[in-house]
């Protein structure tokens, strides 16, 4: 790897008023996640945008205080995740672990501000550099620490005076065993209101932040639920059997933004589609804007893979892997300010033929795509008990073919521009862990917009690309 940062400083920061228990056991939505690598995010901050970025000595202090003090409240985050004695996996809190703290590092981009800016706009993602732009957390072996951030600055910015280094980036690493995407940003929006506004213990933070796992460890299928993707994932504790890490220079990685206006447009042209196939009725919802958007991205990887024609697709099954927040879908329902991890991994089946090329574009696949993905909902989520059949989970995942499966993750729900320390909205807001060879992850964009970014083989990522300002733009 061409190292292009360098680390000037590494401490530690811990909460400032700890009172959390001393354990907190995990459920089977977040043992499902433990062989997973960390969440990673990067958020770019530049001197176009206003207020104006602050000197670096500055944007240290405000962020070291204003984490601790938001860890007061995230207490847990600050702990390390644990084997007990029996097996069960823990995350600890007491103070001999949260006296590790978090890690902040402090480290420079070797470049000026402007070669910050081309890295935060390419549409092609420079994945070499964003990876060294998050911090590493080693998730392999137990005690394993939950959060780790790094702040990056321009080698070339004169960044220690009084002047503002014109470009910054704060880098995100928490370990998926103690978070999903909701409960990272939930901790994000809680930071950066510290930051912004001064709280001296994020005390404002509405909803509070809970981390008890009893609303879903009453399930009687949740303690051996957890217990059996422990063994999944970790038979020789303390060691973990982490995932093998994708070979990234493999992967091509793009962003598009999609405005307000053209997800209107898909949501139309998806019931269009339905009236002209008569497969519309009175008890089939409109298509979300999460359904209307999965259907765009899965129908292009599909007409990416088969390029010719739909007949090439054949009639095996398409799939699409995706997440359900079941935070709302459990009876009763979650607290809303539960922090943890709540999604099932659920999975839409279409044809694949379907899904394919033909010679009018608007011939009804992204209704196809669309009527399989709010079937899946429906029957996986919404109709059933989603712990229901969580001791068959790792079968039904293990039962679908990795060639003809692609994901989605994240959510368009997650305002990644919203993250604000007081020097204004990212210019940029990335995700760098890719946790499949084929993926499309969601954020909400700026103004009702939803931001993809999707990462494929090199030889499918323009064929995708085709696929996708075509259905977008017909």
């Amino acid at each position: 790897m061409n190292v292009r940062v360098r680390v000037l400083d590494t401490t530690h920061v811990r909460p400032e008023l700890p009172g959390h228990a001393a354990t907190i056991n995990l459920s089977p939505f977040d043992t499902l996640f433990l062989a997973l690598p960390p969440i990673q995010r990067i958020f770019f901050y530049d001197d176009d945008g206003a207020p104006s970025v602050p000197p670096f000595p500055a944007i240290i202090r405000s962020l070291q205080a204003s984490l601790a003090a938001t860890l007061s409240v995230f207490a847990p985050l600050a702990g390390r995740l644990a084997a007990c004695p029996g097996g069960d996996l823990v995350v600890d809190c007491s103070p001999d672990a949260l006296r590790h703290g978090v890690r902040f590092v402090q480290a420079e981009y070797s470049g000026d501000a402007a070669d910050v800016r081309r890295l935060a706009r390419d549409a092609e993602h420079d994945t070499e550099a964003f990876v060294q732009l998050v911090p590493e957390l080693e998730v392999g072996r137990l005690p394993a620490p939950l959060l780790a951030v790094q702040l990056t600055r321009p080698a070339l910015s004169g960044g220690d005076d009084q002047r503002g280094p014109g470009a910054v980036v704060v880098g995100v690493s928490m370990h998926h065993a103690v978070a999903d995407g909701q409960s990272l940003f939930q901790f994000m929006r809680a930071w950066a209101a510290a930051s912004r506004e001064g709280s001296p213990a994020a005390a404002g933070l509405v909803p509070p932040p809970t981390f008890d796992r009893a609303g879903i460890m009453r399930h009687p299928k949740a303690e051996a639920a957890a217990r059996n993707f422990a063994r999944l994932c970790a038979p020789d504790l303390p060691m973990v059997n982490t995932c093998s890490e994708l070979d990234w220079t493999r992967q091509s990685r793009r962003t598009y933004l999609l405005d307000a206006g053209q997800i209107q447009s898909l949501k139309r042209r998806i019931v269009q589609q339905r009236q002209a196939a008569g497969t519309d009725d009175d008890n089939q919802p409109p298509p979300s804007t999460y359904v209307a958007v999965a259907s765009l991205l899965w129908t292009s990887m599909a007409r990416a893979k088969h390029p010719d024609d739909a007949d090439n697709a054949g009639d095996d099954g398409a799939y699409l892997l995706f997440p359900a927040d079941c935070r709302c879908r459990l009876r009763p329902p979650l607290d809303p300010g539960f922090f943890g991890n709540c999604v099932k991994l659920c999975f839409a089946r279409a044809t694949a033929s379907k899904l394919g090329w033909r010679d009018n574009d608007d011939d009804g696949a992204l209704a196809h795509a669309a009527g399989a993905l709010q079937r899946a909902i429906r029957e996986q989520v919404e109709e059933k008990d989603p712990l229901g059949d969580a001791d068959r989970w790792a079968e039904t995942y293990q039962g679908i073919p990795p060639e003809r499966r692609s994901q989605q993750g994240s959510s368009h729900r997650f305002m990644a521009y919203e993250v604000d320390f007081g020097w204004g909205q990212p210019s940029r807001a990335e995700i760098v862990s890719m946790f499949s060879p084929e993926v499309a992850m969601l954020v909400g964009g700026p103004h009702g917009a939803v931001q993809v970014s999707v990462a494929l083989g090199r030889d499918l990522i323009d064929g995708f690309e085709v696929c996708f300002r075509s259905l977008l733009s017909a």
